[in-house]
């Protein structure tokens, strides 16, 4: 049995995307669900093989990107983190048609580290499919204290990922294997150069996956696109700041 978990609620008439990131499931946007739902109809998807969405087996960023789009609106704007924004991106260089607006938050379009570009070391991503396979739960709660290191709120971040996590059923090791193998494999940098929809990408100031300067060297790259830079954030945004995080959605949402 594989079907898409997707939940549909709230009390606007545009359609809202959410997509969550490795390890994780939909979960993820209850705290953000609650202040965009009087403004957009929200779609809250769990990743195939994360979460609800279970009986998919790994994939890579084209067929998830394709598994999740054929279940979703017509048209509609798509937020992505993290993992989630590549495959918010990958539906927006697929189905440009039926994207309103793409907003990517903590993610970049090539995470592995390469050359002159910042990101997460080959190592390390080796390491943690490695782990994986020894000892599981450690190592998902490893990644996730990594995602909110730095920031004021950093314990109390890490403990409400780890509840969304343990609260479903833990993706299989294979699919999470899949998710990194996404993550080291991908690099849509060039493709979005023609992106014709507008795109906001949000940036967490003390994220250790996706380091900042990402930002900048975005900026230069697709001079058409939008940046924000959180300050006091780390790879998780919307999770220690979650209203600082929606006023930037919704800025974006009127002005573009």
């Amino acid at each position: 049995m594989n079907r898409l978990y997707w939940q549909t609620f709230g009390e606007g008439d545009r359609n809202l995307v959410l997509l969550h990131g490795w390890g994780l499931n939909a979960e993820v946007w209850r705290y953000t669900a609650e202040r965009l739902a009087p403004q957009f109809r929200l779609h809250l998807v769990d990743l195939p093989g994360y979460g609800r969405s279970a009986g998919f087996g790994p994939m890579s960023l084209e067929q998830m990107a394709d598994t999740v789009l054929a279940a979703a609106p017509e048209k509609a704007v798509w937020l992505g983190w993290s993992l989630g924004g590549l495959v918010a991106s990958q539906i927006a260089l697929t189905a440009p048609q039926r994207v309103e607006k793409l907003i990517t938050v903590a993610s970049s379009p090539c995470f592995a580290a390469q050359d002159e570009w910042p990101g997460i070391r080959p190592e390390v991503l080796h390491g943690f499919e490695h782990q994986l396979s020894e000892d599981f739960q450690r190592t998902v709660e490893r990644f996730l204290a990594l995602q909110t290191l730095g920031s004021d709120s950093a314990r109390q971040d890490a403990r409400m990922l780890k509840a969304v996590v343990l609260e479903l059923p833990m993706p299989p090791v294979e699919v999470l294997n899949g998710g990194l193998e996404i993550l080291r494999q991908a690099d849509l940098r060039q493709a979005m150069c023609q992106l014709p929809m507008p795109l906001l990408r949000i940036y967490g100031a003390l994220d250790g996956l996706v380091p900042r300067k990402v930002a900048g060297l975005l900026d230069v790259l697709w001079p058409d696109s939008t940046s924000r830079i959180m300050e006091k954030a780390a790879h998780a945004p919307f999770v220690s700041h979650p209203d600082a995080f929606c006023e930037e959605i919704m800025r974006f949402m009127v002005t573009n």
